[in-house]
Order: C-alpha cells, then structure tokens, then sequence
C-alpha cells in the first residue's frame, strides 16, 4: 500500500508559462475542478489514502495514463477514439492543461480525468495493478549528463509505475533522443517490464494507433529520428 504521509521531492521543469489566455485561465476555473482526479493533490489527501478508481469513471472499465501529456493532442484523440476506456493524464505544466481542457470542451468524449502535477502524486494513492496501459510520450530529454538522473526512466519513477500497472499491461514511450532511448533499455527491465520490440529496426514504426504530437512535429522538422519503443509489465 502507498504510504500514508505526503512525500517531500524535488522537482525539476516549468509549472507555468509566461502567462495564460483568458479562455486558458476560464477553462482552469470551470472545468478542471470537474474533471480532476480527486485527492490525487496532496494538499486535497495529505494523509495519501488510496483512491478508487472505479469512482473516476463509475464503473471497472480499463484504465490508460498518460505521463507528460503535453497540449493534450495525443490524449484527447485516444480518448475520443476509445470511449470505453477511461484515460488519466498527468501534467504539472499548467499551460498544457489548460489547453487540453480546451480541446476537451470543444468536443468531451466524457472519459478523461485530469491530473495538473507530478505523476508521482498519482502514484502515492493509485492502488496495485489498476493501470492496464501506460504512455511516456517525448518526455524532458534533459541532456546533460549529470541531469539524466532527471528522467522519467530511473527508478524513482519506473518502480511506483510498476506498482500501479497491471501485469501484461504495456508501456509505449516515444523519444527522439538516441541517448533517452539508451537509457530507456537500461533502465526500464530491470524495473519490472519486459521489451516487446527487441529489433532496433522497428524501433522508428509508429504504433497502428497513433496520434502525433506537436512535440514529434518539431522534432521531424528539425531533422530528429523518432523511436518508439514497447514494454509490458512483467
């Protein structure tokens, strides 16, 4: 079980942008109180009790998390397409939430719960084996080497998604950073997560189901290779 006090940790990247658009800052006030995920913050749960997760939705369908989801593209299409699954987004950038919560008004498929901060909030108060299918989408590559501690692959990270990840449950990270996905390989197996696409020749195949982002927009613009690279919880 997750413990019961909150957690103190360091985190590294922006919260918010230089500022917000006044139909960025209504959605924040109007619909992120409806669609957040109750005491995932640990100002709202500071004990960190565990949530359930058939509340979100109402019901035991299959639950999907996005990490990172950026603006929201790749999140908002899979949910519209996939109306029996619930999908859970994590962003602390809040910038990016707001502009979900803008794509999902214009068109709510009524299946997607917000969370506006670190991901490892969920992780204190999702219970075990919950997540059936998980996505780390062109994370921070911070590229400096005494920064790859930083990244989502390490530990700190990967255990408590492990935890929360039902087992055969997949993990699709994408990158363009040749080195991320080095250290993705390193990293992410001995953390509880078997590779499903050993040959580096498919590494740079898009899933069947996939929606680009802005993020692989740039990186194809500025000449950076796209790697996408498929795990299943052991």
């Amino acid at each position: 079980m997750p413990d019961t006090a909150a957690p103190q940790r360091n985190f590294y990247g922006r919260r918010k942008g230089k500022g917000l658009k006044r139909s960025h800052e209504r959605y924040l006030a109007e619909d992120l109180p409806r669609l957040k995920v109750p005491d995932a913050d640990p100002a709202d749960n500071p004990a960190r009790a565990p949530i359930d997760p058939a509340a979100l939705f109402g019901d035991t369908r299959p639950l999907w998390l996005e990490i990172g989801f950026g603006a929201g593209e790749h999140l908002a299409d899979q949910a519209r397409a996939n109306p029996g699954i619930g999908f859970i987004g994590a962003e602390p950038f809040i910038n990016g939430v707001a502009t979900l919560l803008g794509k999902l008004r214009a068109g709510d498929p009524g299946n997607v719960r917000v969370h506006a901060g670190d991901v490892r909030d969920l992780f204190d108060v999702l219970p075990d084996g919950c997540i059936d299918r998980a996505f780390l989408l062109y994370p921070d590559p911070w590229p400096k080497a005494r920064h790859h501690r930083r990244r989502f692959v390490t530990p700190e990270h990967l255990a408590p998604l492990a935890r929360v990840m039902r087992p055969r449950a997949e993990l699709f990270i994408a990158t363009d950073i040749a080195d991320y996905v080095r250290q993705a390989l390193e990293e992410v197996p001995p953390s509880g997560f078997a590779l499903r696409t050993p040959d580096p020749s498919d590494w740079h195949t898009p899933w069947a189901d996939w929606h680009r982002t802005r993020y692989e927009e740039k990186a194809l613009r500025e000449g950076r290779v796209p790697h996408y690279l498929t795990f299943a919880r052991a």
